[in-house]
This record gives C-alpha cells, structure tokens and sequence, in this order.
C-alpha cells in the first residue's frame, strides 16, 4: 500500500496529475491538485506514480 499527499504550497495546478490518473486525484475550485484516495495499490498506484512523476513542481509524495 502507497500513501498519497500533495503538497498543497508547491502545486501550481498544471493539471498533469489529475488528467493523467483521474482515479487518484482531482482539481479543487482554482485547478490545483487534490488527492481522492490517500493509500492505494495496484492499479491505482501505478496512476499515481505516473501523475508524482509528471509533476512539474514535484508537488506530489508517494510514500511506500
């Protein structure tokens, strides 16, 4: 099981994340990064290695 947090301070909202893993994260009013599912596995997981690793500010923390 990962553990998903956006670090709310870094996130510019560029939208990566929750266009590339829908199932894992979301836009809140302004279009920054929201997590819907905080522990995931499987699948999921592997949404949200692909939106921490399309971050551009490296905004997202994946912890294992």
């Amino acid at each position: 099981m990962t553990r998903v947090s956006v670090d709310a301070d870094r996130c510019t909202g560029h939208g990566r994340c929750y266009t590339l893993a829908p199932d894992v994260f979301d836009a809140d009013e302004v279009g920054h990064s929201i997590v819907l599912i905080e522990d995931v596995s499987g699948e999921l997981e592997a949404q949200a290695v692909t939106g921490e690793q399309n971050c551009p500010e490296q905004a997202i923390t994946l912890s294992r």
